[in-house]
């Protein structure tokens, strides 16, 4: 089985090289790959996603409890930077990218292979937590000193996924569904999203002129991403499967296997744009991508598939 999960997951890391030829050889901006996932291939899968997820209770508070704890390891980890990071704004980052994950880029696809469309709507439904989170407890933890909570809020208002999720959760209550036509249309957004946001993060590499090696970074950032979200989350299920029976084991699956995603790709451009170390930062996803090849399919076929 781990054999079987890692060959799946070689064609994702192939896209990831790909973006770093494509930005490198090619000369191809990252910078219009954004924009076109931001404002225009996200807000169609969000919509898709809340158009075809079953709406009660369990699905609506995912993405709610999801934010807690991405906001509650970057509060935790931002205090334990402050040990190894007294004067030096290298806390902000770690706080940052101990809170988040490539739960879009790399957690989608990932779930979409291993446990086909209907975890793919729901973990759509899932990953707006984190982009709650990284819009504003992670933006203004990051440019603490530079931006106020106005800006992160006037941020967040501008999500064009937050209207595409409302429209969807709408006409999913009235019972409206796009014909055929459009619906097949919108699934071919899956494979553009996929491909294009796996390569978003080798085009982000890419932009990164040296690596820097931290080892205490490196080390704080791989504690928080590969053991203590695991950790909380696997604690957080046992207790749901144990006492409060609020999610059904599909979601059970997603919410682990998105505790064990790499790094989020924002790391290095949030790095870069507050002049926060991105070598270092880059290097740390690089390492943390790397990782994950074995690592994911290693926690897939001995823990959560057992769920």
């Amino acid at each position: 089985m781990f054999k079987d999960l890692l060959l799946k997951l070689i064609p994702l890391y192939l896209m990831i090289f790909l973006g770093y030829i494509s930005a490198k050889k090619l000369s191809a901006q990252k910078e219009t790959i954004a924009k076109l996932l931001i404002y225009i291939i996200a807000p169609v899968i969000i919509f898709f996603g809340a158009l075809k997820v079953e709406i009660n209770f369990a699905n609506m508070s995912f993405p709610f409890l999801f934010y807690f704890v991405c906001c509650f390891i970057c509060i935790l980890f931002y205090f334990i930077g402050k040990f190894f990071y007294k004067t030096d704004s290298t806390k902000n980052i770690l706080a940052f990218t101990s809170g988040t994950g490539n739960t879009g880029y790399f957690g989608l696809p990932v779930i979409g292979i291993l446990f086909g469309d209907q975890a793919f709507n729901l973990a759509i439904i899932m990953i707006l937590g984190t982009i709650l989170y990284e819009n504003t407890l992670g933006f203004f933890i990051t440019a603490k000193g530079n931006h106020t909570i106005e800006e992160s809020l006037i941020k967040v208002v501008k999500l064009p996924g937050l209207y595409a999720f409302a429209l969807g959760i709408i006409l999913n209550l009235l019972h409206l569904e796009p014909n055929e036509i459009i619906l097949s249309t919108i699934q071919q957004f899956k494979g553009a999203y996929t491909l294009l946001g796996m390569m978003m993060i080798g085009m982000g590499l890419s932009t990164i002129n040296g690596f820097s090696f931290d080892l205490k970074f490196i080390s704080l950032a791989f504690l928080a991403k590969f053991i203590v979200w695991p950790l909380i989350i696997f604690g957080l299920v046992f207790l749901d499967k144990s006492f409060f029976h609020i999610y059904n084991s599909m979601i059970h699956k997603i919410f682990l296997l998105m505790s064990i995603v790499p790094l989020a790709a924002n790391t290095v451009a949030f790095a870069t744009e507050l002049h926060c170390h991105p070598e270092k930062a880059a290097l740390t996803v690089l390492l943390g991508t790397l990782f994950a090849l074995f690592y994911i399919p290693l926690m897939v076929s001995i823990f959560i598939l057992k769920f």
